[in-house]
């Protein structure tokens, strides 16, 4: 039985209060109030002025897209880094899992945390832990490659708790179409991030010789980002967006939101076509620029990198390609969502699932076009990464309408610790691993070499087939759990002053702090 949301007349005491009641009797609010290490001894004025909103939707923009930067500018420098520590594709492909896996593993924490105390405070903390261990990374000597490995899983910490937050605050400040668009710019920022941090990396290897200074750049960058999360990154109340400003406080333990996530058929189908596109992009983003860099090699266009520096341009033009396709597909998605959404009210997975399986066909012509054509790759990598793009604003929208306030936190954690534990926290070691493998059978050759990796490639576009079938599933049922989430938000029951109290479920009716 879902909860009710009830609301306080103004007979009844001070400003309406909006509440998501349990039988539990658990109070998120009188249960945070008593931390005062986590939460602010005022409140917080209720309504953030537009201006202000923005404001903190630049901020949080900003930070996404150092993390995004930051997590693949190892990959624009792999070539130098495996000849630095001297360590096979599946070693190398472990700093990536190693990050991936302590993101996953710590996002259900930071959900928990953020439906609960002051989300501000989370990132802030967080972010810290991030700029320490991204600049620690960047001192290890070529006899510690364990230590860099512990501070990946270490940076791990402060992306989780940003990447699981974030995306709630924009919930609170924006509502419908505005959301919509916030969204989608917000999300832009993962594959501009991600390109940057291809061409960044890249860029200051060459610049100072050193593949160290490419693992500095971000944490120098993060610092004014935290400056700017301190100062202009408001905390709203949950749900503000949708109470006018007053927000809504839960009830409910959190076993209690698991169950009710699971209920959620378009969450848990949405989750599963999540996971498949975080499976693709983790493989193709750590491991395309290095396959490229080695397709040339074979076609001899380019000599065997024998030490470092090695030649970072692949890194250069795939990153300037993920910006491009970013942006392109991300506002196209956007675009496509708007414009069909009162004639299609379930277009959004489907504009998902469309994009994931279109994307199929490109990717088996990228692999085997690699052998003959570098051009005609790039050409099919842009098609590729236009329509897997179309997903990164869509998907997160849904997880915000088909889920109410008090439990988008615990949402968020829930669909990154499933989506990358089953997606990019393996992808690109067993890309890796089938890689080494296969290249046991002439492991000096650099011919083979390419095909081994190409070979092991061929795993990604099935894997992008079987997502857009999730997204098809989730069509089946967007319509009603988006109705049911707007319905427990919206149906507000006003008490009479004659109504006997005991026989409310228990509400947390005093003023949210923040």
């Amino acid at each position: 039985m879902e909860p009710k949301v009830s609301v306080m007349s103004p007979q009844d005491g001070p400003r309406p209060r909006w509440s998501v009641g349990s039988s539990s009797g658990l109070h998120y609010g009188s249960f945070v109030n008593s931390l005062s290490s986590l939460t602010p001894q005022t409140p917080e004025k209720q309504r953030i002025s537009p201006k202000r909103a923005k404001i903190a939707v630049a901020v949080l923009c900003y930070i996404n897209l150092l993390n995004y930067m930051e997590r693949y500018t190892i990959a624009g420098v792999l070539l130098n880094l495996q000849k630095f520590f001297d360590i096979s594709d599946s070693t190398a492909a472990l700093l990536q899992t190693v990050f991936i896996c302590s993101f996953l593993l710590l996002a259900p924490l930071f959900g928990y945390l953020g439906d609960r105390y002051n989300r501000k405070y989370i990132m802030i903390g967080g972010l810290c832990v991030w700029l320490v261990t991204a600049a620690g990374s960047s001192f290890v000597t070529e006899s510690f490659f364990w230590l860099l490995i512990l501070l990946r899983a270490m940076v791990g910490i402060g992306e989780a708790s940003y990447s699981t937050i974030a995306p709630t605050i924009i919930g609170d400040l924006f509502t419908g179409a505005q959301r919509s668009i916030v969204i989608c710019v917000f999300y832009i920022f993962i594959p501009i991030g991600s390109g940057l941090g291809y061409i960044t990396g890249a860029g200051i290897a060459t610049l100072t010789g050193d593949w160290r200074w490419a693992l500095r750049i971000t944490p120098i960058m993060g610092i004014v980002g935290l400056v700017l999360l301190v100062l202009l990154c408001p905390n709203p109340p949950r749900g503000a967006a949708e109470t006018q400003g007053e927000g809504i406080t839960g009830g409910s333990s959190y076993l209690e939101d698991v169950k009710y996530l699971l209920r959620n058929k378009s969450y848990m189908w949405s989750t599963l076509g999540v996971t498949a596109t975080a499976f693709l992009t983790g493989a193709l983003a750590f491991w395309m620029p290095t396959f490229l860099s080695r397709a040339q090699i074979a076609q001899n266009l380019r000599p065997v990198c024998e030490k470092e520096p090695c030649n970072t341009t692949d890194s250069f033009i795939f990153g300037g390609v993920t910006v491009v396709t970013g942006i392109l597909g991300g506002c196209l998605g956007t675009v496509l969502s708007r414009w069909f959404r009162d004639k299609v009210p379930n277009v959004d997975p489907i504009i998902c699932a469309v994009g994931l399986l279109g994307s199929a066909p490109c990717l088996f012509i990228v692999i085997f076009a690699a052998s003959s054509s570098i051009p005609a790759t790039y050409v099919f990598i842009f098609i590729g990464e236009v329509l897997i793009s179309l997903n990164w604003a869509v998907m997160a929208d849904i997880l915000l309408y088909v889920v109410i306030p008090t439990r988008r936190s615990t949402a968020e954690a829930l669909q990154i610790t499933v989506g990358h534990l089953l997606g990019d926290a393996g992808s690109p070691y067993l890309v890796g691993a089938i890689s080494d493998g296969i290249s046991r059978s002439d492991p000096t050759s650099p011919i083979w070499s390419f095909h081994s990796l190409k070979f092991s490639l061929l795993v990604c576009p099935f894997v992008g087939a079987l997502g857009g079938l999730f997204f098809f599933m989730a069509a089946l049922y967007i319509t009603e759990d988006k109705k049911a989430a707007l319905r427990l938000v919206e149906e507000v029951e006003i008490p009479s002053p004659q109504q006997d109290p005991s026989s409310e479920p228990p509400l947390e009716l005093s003023p949210q702090k923040n």
